[in-house]
């Protein structure tokens, strides 16, 4: 197993692969890939037997933040500790060492995989917002509907004069 940081032109028919596999990933086409891989800070994947079997990458300024975004591995050989190589591999990366945090967002059952690299989700109030500029049919929503929707909300009024 091996650690690279970088995506050799022959690794992605594997990349599309992994990124098939994840749901949040699947409408990746292949121009977008070869830019997200050009404009993000770091890209880090691992090598397995020259197979591409697990890929994340972070966007940072190298001193406040770093996000890291599209953690994946081979549904084939998850479990097999190529998810801890690539975490390791990021937490540890020497251009992240000065960082004063390092963020990334998860499904619910992968917090306890995270938290073995000091990940919590003790962030006060902090909630997660989005602005798509685009809809996809592909993104379930993970978060069952509010008892509290927004019909049951009293409606905004103009006050009278």
């Amino acid at each position: 197993m091996t650690v690279v940081d970088h995506i050799e032109p022959r690794h992605l028919p594997d990349l599309a692969a992994l990124f098939r596999s994840a749901w949040w990933l699947t409408d990746r086409t292949p121009a977008e890939t070869t830019r997200i891989l050009a404009e993000s800070d770091l890209v880090l994947a691992v090598l397995a037997e020259d197979n591409l079997v697990g890929f994340a990458r972070v966007l940072t300024d190298y001193t406040q933040v770093a996000l890291i975004l599209d953690v994946v591995v081979s549904p084939d050989t998850r479990g097999s500790g190529h998810g801890a190589t690539l975490l390791e591999a990021i937490v540890s990366h020497p251009s992240l060492q000065e960082v004063r945090s390092i963020e990334l967002v998860c499904q619910p059952g992968l917090i306890p995989f995270y938290r073995r690299w000091g990940f919590t989700d003790e962030v006060g109030q902090s909630l997660l917002m989005r602005r798509s500029t685009r809809s996809s049919a592909t993104t379930p929503d993970p978060k069952p509907s509010s008892p509290t929707s927004a019909a049951s909300l009293p409606s905004a009024t103009t006050p009278s004069p």
